[in-house]
């Protein structure tokens, strides 16, 4: 994995994975069940550019990042305002772009959009190379490690401590992409 993150602006992350473009593209697109490099969160969009984007709980009651499609070219491009449920940070933009490489495929996740002096932004930063590493594991193993599932079960267990904001019918539809960004 590749790091080429500039705080305060972008975070850039770059990762091969031993598979077919097809099939990364699949398991980041995924709208039949859970994402488990996604921390089991299920993706619910229409996937076309001005649709609303959600990742949720597996039982719905719970919104953990909110957006809006701004364009999708499969399978090399998802591109997608994004605003996290639990956090207080601006809208940023979120682009998955997926290119054939020697032996496999590479995935570059750019997050742009952040200001100057955000806070907890290397949180952030390290959220997106776990996200990255867990997508390499399921789309070449078909899961994730032992650890992930723990930490997935442990908040799960806790889901009930989330913040308000985080459930559902406390998260407003996303603005238009031109007011978000």
């Amino acid at each position: 994995m590749r790091t080429l993150a500039e705080p305060g602006t972008e975070l850039l992350h770059s990762i091969v994975i031993a598979a077919p473009i097809e099939k990364v593209w699949a398991e980041i697109t995924r709208l039949d069940g859970k994402q488990r490099a996604m921390m089991d969160a299920v993706l619910d969009s229409a996937l076309e550019p001005g649709a609303p984007l959600y990742y949720r709980s597996t039982d719905g009651k719970r919104v953990f990042v909110v957006g809006r499609v701004i364009e999708v070219d499969p399978p090399r491009l998802l591109s997608h305002t994004q605003r996290l449920t639990m956090r207080d940070d601006p809208w940023t933009v979120v682009s998955w772009e997926l290119e054939e490489v020697d032996g496999g495929t590479r995935v570059t996740l750019r997050n742009s959009g952040w200001p100057e002096g955000v806070k907890r932004l290397d949180k952030v930063d390290t959220t997106w190379k776990g996200i990255l590493a867990a997508l390499k594991q399921v789309v070449e193993s078909g899961d994730v490690g032992t650890g992930l599932k723990f930490q997935y079960a442990m908040m799960r267990a806790f889901m009930w401590a989330m913040p308000s904001g985080t459930k559902t019918e406390n998260v407003p539809e996303p603005p238009g992409i031109d007011q978000a960004v």
